[in-house]
């Protein structure tokens, strides 16, 4: 697990990993991504994050292929200004080996949270801690998703064994009774 949070002006020429032009399939590239540790992976997601304009600050926290980027914005940019430098940051990352898949935080509260994780991870807190409040902050960003109507809940499923089930029980039994009477 590593986390790295960079400020443009902190960074030396050595801390900016060098960004080449490929022509691949935009899945994602396992033996590629095993060539960083997930610290230089989270420093690297830092320094393009804050390479895209008007991205003061950018926090990475990675553990293996789950990656999470916070950038810091200017409180005074309007929200649909926000969606587009997100979205840039979104696109660069996804541009890069290791940083397809990403997901990318511009809310003040999770950033805050994400540097928390970044912190704890540093000094050394139990990693079930930290997996625990990043689990947290990836489940307010992707909302659970409603199955598709086509599909069957697996309660539904259930119910509809046990209901067949109670109803050749009573077909058993009605046969039964109705063999004693006569």
């Amino acid at each position: 697990m590593a986390a790295c949070s960079q400020k443009p002006e902190n960074l030396g020429e050595s801390d900016i990993l060098p960004q080449g032009v490929s022509v691949r399939d935009s899945h994602l590239d396992n033996n590629q991504r095993q060539n960083y540790t997930d610290d230089e992976r989270a420093k690297h997601l830092a320094n393009l994050a804050t390479s895209v304009p008007d991205v003061h600050n950018a926090t990475a926290v990675v553990i293996g292929n789950l990656a999470v980027v916070g950038i810091d914005i200017d409180q005074d940019v309007e929200r649909s200004k926000v969606g587009t430098i997100k979205y840039s940051v979104t696109e660069s990352l996804r541009h890069d080996p290791q940083g397809a898949g990403a997901i990318v935080v511009a809310d003040p509260d999770l950033n805050a949270r994400l540097k928390e994780v970044n912190d704890d991870a540093r000094a050394g807190k139990p990693i079930r801690g930290v997996m625990n409040e990043l689990a947290d902050i990836v489940g307010r960003i992707i909302p659970d998703v409603p199955l598709p109507e086509n599909e069957k809940n697996p309660q539904d499923a259930v119910n509809d064994k046990d209901e067949k089930q109670d109803k050749d029980l009573q077909e058993i039994q009605k046969e039964q009774s109705n063999d004693k009477i006569q």
